[in-house]
């Protein structure tokens, strides 16, 4: 996986509108579903009850929360970006998200995405929108295809 490396934001900004580079497989164990689960307090049968899953869901065995790929996007991208002159970044939110394919456990997922749009935020800010693709290895469609929108300072 190669990574966009950029000194500041002047460097930065010349990459509106590009492609960055694929990310790296992240795995999706049943301990990460059980984890997200807990901090979401969302215990539905279809994530966490492995013996039920097996026996009564179309999938026959647990999906991840749809939310759980969305959660991901950040670290995803920050994988894939280095500004050497940033301080810190926050999440600002989310356009058109859906999940066009549930992500069985043990599934792995790689970020696809754009910059496509940079905006000036405040006298050091940029308000980024990223286009974001989460593939599932093997699965033609994605679990997962969102704009976020972050917030950058130098």
């Amino acid at each position: 996986m190669g990574k966009l490396k950029c000194k500041n934001f002047e460097d930065f900004k010349k990459n509106e509108g590009k492609p960055l580079p694929t990310g790296n497989w992240v795995l999706v164990t049943q301990e990460m579903i059980n984890t997200f689960a807990e901090a979401t307090q969302d215990f539905q049968w279809v994530h966490v009850d492995v013996k039920r899953t097996a026996k009564e869901s179309p999938f026959k065995k647990p999906i991840a929360h749809g939310f759980l790929s969305v959660s991901l996007l950040s670290k995803m991208l920050m994988d894939l970006v280095i500004v050497e002159s940033l301080v810190m970044g926050v999440n600002y939110g989310l356009n058109k998200v859906r999940f066009p394919h549930p992500v069985p456990v043990d599934s792995r997922l790689r970020l696809h995405s754009k910059i496509t749009k940079i905006e000036a935020y405040g006298t050091n800010g940029l308000k980024i929108t990223w286009g974001c693709s989460v593939e599932i290895e093997n699965i033609e469609k994605p679990a997962c295809v969102a704009e976020f929108v972050s917030l950058m300072f130098e």
